[in-house]
């Protein structure tokens, strides 16, 4: 895999960060490419300042990553928000067919949909016992 095939900066930053590419981070220091070069001549100054650039590094990616984290986030809510709203219009406008809609167009409708689940009673006059409409 490359991060090529990654398509959000937030993706393509994990995808460096697992794979731990200094070139990345010096990229994101503003640096030029960082060489590395661990021996035992290092002094322990050059390898506090590695340390410290590394960090630096780390701290940028986590900084960004959250950035990118939030941003998605507040995409995801308002597409939320959108899909709540139109679930609450269908919902409405689903209720005010269902009591403009006939009895049989319901049956007809009901049946349809699920002919294996019997079709709930459409809500009727109660009727006396001999048969008629009370």
């Amino acid at each position: 895999m490359n991060a090529e095939m990654y398509q959000t900066p937030m993706e393509v930053a994990v995808y460096q960060l697992h794979n731990f590419n200094i070139s990345f981070f010096s990229s994101l220091l503003g640096g030029d490419v960082v060489s590395v070069k661990l021996d035992n001549s290092a002094s322990g100054a050059s390898v506090v300042a590695i340390d410290n650039k590394i960090e630096q590094a780390m701290d940028l990616v986590k900084n960004h990553l959250m950035y990118a984290v939030r941003e998605e986030v507040e995409i995801l809510k308002e597409q939320i928000r959108e899909l709540v709203e139109k679930n609450s219009q269908l919902e409405r406008e689903n209720t005010l067919l269902k009591t403009l809609a006939s009895p049989e167009q319901l049956e007809k409708f009901q049946s349809r949909l699920s002919p294996e689940e019997p079709v709930p009673e459409s809500p009727r006059a109660p009727e006396a016992p001999d048969g008629s409409a009370v």
